[in-house]
């Protein structure tokens, strides 16, 4: 599966040391799939500046929005 077919994802932000300006703790954020980022335990995601950038996977935790709540915060190109 290639990566523009993977579905929208989102996690919540858990930890922001050292991007308190990028990052909000208890935030949700939209992640870029990036297969090379996660080899390097990094996830590619759209901050507060609303670009993407590489970030430790362990701030984040993964989760389930309902559909309704997906379109609201996907991030349109």
């Amino acid at each position: 599966m290639s990566e523009n077919a993977i579905k929208t994802q989102f996690v919540v932000c858990i930890k922001n040391e050292n991007y308190a300006a990028s990052l909000e703790v208890r935030k949700i954020y939209q992640v870029i799939p990036d297969s090379k980022a996660i080899e390097h335990h990094m996830m590619r995601v759209i901050d507060e500046s609303q670009e993407d950038y590489l970030y430790p996977e362990n701030y984040f935790v993964p989760i389930d929005l309902p559909k309704v709540a997906e379109d609201v915060f996907s991030i349109s190109a």
